[in-house]
């Protein structure tokens, strides 16, 4: 595959963390995040990646990314799709060797992702304040490398998110994660829902926020 590492991003922090999200929770990872979100939902702890950041090329990226020496990197944001050269960016990192994953919203579209990439999307809940968000047509085009993410702030989310997950049968296309809200739902209350109603899904919490907080770059 021909590369254009000229081609510009805007890039909010290139840093080297602990993956404290999804089945790879816990490895040692590179995280690109790109600038910009249409969506404001109401747990949001990156409003810092909103707007500025710095201009960046795919090639200079590359470049940092590669000063930290592991496998993983995710690309993350805001919302990376709404950049145009995120996709470009997502093949090249694969190009490079490396094992990537994307966190997504849900809200655009996921099927032109580069095949290798997984895809760890979102389900908006109401009271997330961005349900009518949701690009429901994605979830035909999962696969079973990607991931489904489910972010509670309530019983009302929890019991919207199981109904979701029945209708669509989504355990049966990949791995789905119900996710307390940091600050706004009870880690143990969930845990004791999930229990209670043998919840097919997989309980997580955010390993970097019990670690860093809401630290930025960690």
């Amino acid at each position: 595959m021909k590369v254009d590492f000229s081609l510009p991003l805007r890039v909010t922090e290139i840093f080297h963390s602990l993956q404290g999200e999804s089945t790879r929770a816990g490895l040692r990872t590179v995280f690109v995040r790109l600038t910009g979100c249409p969506l404001r939902c109401t747990y949001c702890d990156t409003e810092y990646a909103f707007t500025g950041g710095r201009t960046l090329t795919l090639g200079a990226v590359l470049a940092e990314v590669a000063r930290y020496d592991t496998p993983y990197v995710c690309v993350t944001g805001g919302e990376p799709l709404a950049q145009k050269h995120c996709l470009a960016l997502l093949a090249a990192l694969c190009e490079a060797g490396y094992q990537v994953s994307l966190e997504t919203s849900g809200a655009l579209d996921i099927a032109p992702v580069d095949e290798r990439v997984a895809r760890i999307m979102d389900i908006k809940t109401p009271d997330s304040g961005e349900v009518e968000k949701n690009r429901w047509e994605n979830l035909a085009s999962l696969r079973a490398t990607d991931e489904v993410k489910f972010v509670l702030c309530s019983e009302a989310d929890y019991r919207w998110a199981c109904g979701v997950m029945e209708r669509h049968g989504l355990v049966a296309r990949c791995p789905v994660l119900f996710s307390p809200a940091w600050g706004r739902l009870e880690p143990r209350l969930l845990a004791e829902w999930m229990l209670r109603d043998r919840v097919p899904a997989r309980f997580q919490l955010q390993l970097h926020k019990i670690l860093w907080g809401g630290e930025p770059g960690r």
